[in-house]
């Protein structure tokens, strides 16, 4: 029986590592990137481990088994990881309802991932609701970006009510858009 709530331990961070390694771009054929998507970050135990210290991550559990997860990142956790200040400060100039995102209250998807043994299963859907259900009363609206080339990712986000804002390409011509999931 699959459960969904947040993480609380070590061994739970070091599980979505684990299926965060199985979901990387880096390693997947072209044929997976575009059928199953990709995760693009590999975060280190250190890394989840300062994430968790301000807000918890969603995941789904099957046993002891993590088969799904959604990152719940803070403001406070760009200055924990560097390569999180530019995505930060990219929001101080991109404009939501007729003001800066940096003005929001919100939650930023550090990342979203489905085991492949549990993908068409409405596991996606079912993680997202537990996300909201737990974040919606601190936070506005969740926020993240997905690479344009990440069609599932795109497709399943919009499914459940994130809308795009803003698209830009990066230094490595990939182009990334953000998107929002509005909970006002």
């Amino acid at each position: 029986m699959i459960e969904i709530l947040t993480s609380s331990s070590t061994k739970d961070l070091e599980g979505i590592i684990a299926l965060q390694k199985q979901n990387l771009r880096t390693d997947l054929s072209s044929e997976e990137i575009k059928e199953q998507g990709f995760v693009t970050v590999s975060h280190s135990l250190d890394d989840l481990e300062k994430m968790h210290q301000h807000e918890p991550n969603v995941i789904a559990k099957d046993g002891n088994q993590v088969v799904s997860y959604i990152l719940g990142m803070t403001e406070q956790s760009k200055s924990d990881i560097p390569r999180l200040v530019e995505m930060y400060e990219s929001f101080d100039h991109i404009e939501y309802k007729g003001k800066s995102v940096a003005n929001y209250q919100y939650i930023v998807v550090g990342q979203v991932c489905v085991d492949k043994n549990y993908r068409g299963q409405g596991l996606f859907d079912r993680c997202y609701e537990a996300y909201r259900a737990y974040f919606n009363k601190n936070y506005e609206f969740a926020i993240t970006e997905i690479a344009s080339i990440n069609l599932r990712s795109m497709k399943a986000h919009e499914r459940i009510g994130f809308k795009t804002i803003y698209s830009y390409t990066d230094a490595s011509d990939t182009e990334w858009n953000v998107v929002i999931w509005d909970w006002i």
